[in-house]
């Protein structure tokens, strides 16, 4: 009786979580669509891989893992701001760490039950690039960390933006 209850319970909470990333998903429409082609033309293998085809860089391999520096973090694949260098942590994961995008807008969370988990997929809003994942154990107030492959990122120093203006 006791495991049909934790069944039971389970599965409730799973489908209301579903509904409601499955929400979030539906009301933000991808801006900028490509062929497959356009994309491996776009995209070196690697970020084909991982913004194309939902991969993963290995953990401690990836250029902005341990990186801080001032700037923008943006989409490998469409340029589109994600991230400010502020709301990066090291989380000693293996990848970079925000607790924040840039703002609602800019990210779109995903249910995932690959791999026998279920995780919240994070997509570009801009092009559906993936991003990685976010979990609610994340060391700040937002109690959030959006686990982010390196290769699906590009970055922007404080510096060069200044110029630009």
């Amino acid at each position: 009786m006791k495991y049909l209850i934790i069944t039971t319970f389970m599965a409730v909470m799973y489908s209301c979580t579903a509904q409601e990333q499955n929400k979030n998903s539906a009301e933000v429409k991808i801006k900028i669509e490509k062929s497959e082609a356009e994309w491996k033309s776009a995209l070196t293998p690697e970020q084909y891989y991982v913004l194309r085809e939902k991969g993963t860089e290995r953990p401690h391999t990836g250029e902005y893992d341990l990186f801080f520096e001032d700037g923008i973090y943006h989409c490998a694949g469409c340029e589109a701001p994600l991230f400010e260098s502020d709301s990066k942590f090291d989380a000693h994961c293996g990848w970079p760490s925000f607790d924040q995008a840039i703002s609602d807008s800019s990210i779109i969370e995903r249910l995932d039950k690959s791999h026998g988990m279920i995780r919240t997929e994070i997509v570009c809003a801009n092009c559906g690039g993936h991003l990685g994942h976010v979990f609610n154990d994340g060391p700040t107030n937002t109690g959030l960390r959006y686990c982010v492959n390196s290769i699906s990122l590009g970055f922007e120093k404080e510096d060069e933006k200044r110029d630009e203006k």
